[in-house]
């Protein structure tokens, strides 16, 4: 069975269009099954498509790097998209003025809590050198936690799957979390939602409305560059 579904996938494996459809339509059945279970956060539609396409990757015998070719198309899509968060930002930039010196302190200490938990959380469970520098820039969006990675000495690859990951969990687990702790205000869940979950979490909060959007996006890219100041810093430091 296994032999004979490889065999009809073989001729059309090369094709980019399917891993686009493939991979579009994996999302679209997450969307669905989130919206069915109520928008559960644990029905995350990115872990569900990942979890989806890793299953036809297995099933069919296809190398990571053949999907990659694949569906590069919506690899590049992640800089745009990411850019794009730049909308609500402008449109609420009143909004993010009257706030700098709170955004400002949340942000040191979430970005010096994500990479110090990080490296940690590797030294305590015995990891390699390699993967606790791989863990450090985790919270940041992947193109430059991937940078930041090779700039401090650890391995990109890894980096994007921490990083990932981390946008999974945050996703999941944030807005309950400041829920439990009687946090309800859209600036709070965005802007942590940037801070430690990057492009993953903030989609989960864009459904907040506008302003949480605009937060989110004022989180990833400050938690972006000012990861990619501290984190050689600390990391010379813990040397």
């Amino acid at each position: 069975m296994n032999h004979a579904l490889i065999a009809l996938w073989a001729p059309l494996a090369p094709s980019p269009l399917l891993w686009i459809v493939l991979t579009l339509g994996a999302y679209a059945l997450a969307r669905l099954l989130q919206r069915l279970g109520r928008e559960a956060a644990f029905i995350n539609p990115v872990l569900v498509a990942i979890v989806v396409m890793g299953v036809i990757l297995i099933a069919t015998r296809t190398p990571y790097k053949d999907y990659l070719e694949g569906a590069q198309f919506i690899n590049f899509l992640l800089g745009p998209t990411t850019v794009a968060l730049a909308v609500p930002l402008a449109r609420n930039f009143h909004q993010v003025r009257t706030t700098l010196r709170g955004v400002s302190l949340a942000l040191i200490g979430g970005s010096i809590a994500s990479i110090v938990g990080g490296v940690g959380l590797v030294w305590i469970l015995g990891g390699s050198r390699d993967v606790a520098l791989s863990m450090a820039p985790k919270g940041v969006t992947t193109p430059i936690a991937m940078a930041v990675s090779q700039q401090i000495g650890g391995i990109p690859a890894l980096t994007a799957a921490f990083a990932i990951i981390a946008g999974i969990i945050a996703a999941i687990v944030g807005r309950r979390l400041l829920s439990r702790l009687n946090i309800e205000d859209g600036r709070e869940h965005g802007f942590a939602a940037g801070v430690a979950g990057s492009g993953v979490a903030a989609a989960q909060v864009t459904s907040l409305g506008s302003l949480a959007a605009a937060f989110a996006a004022l989180g990833i890219a400050l938690n972006g560059v000012l990861t990619a100041l501290i984190a050689p810093i600390i990391i010379r430091l813990w040397q």
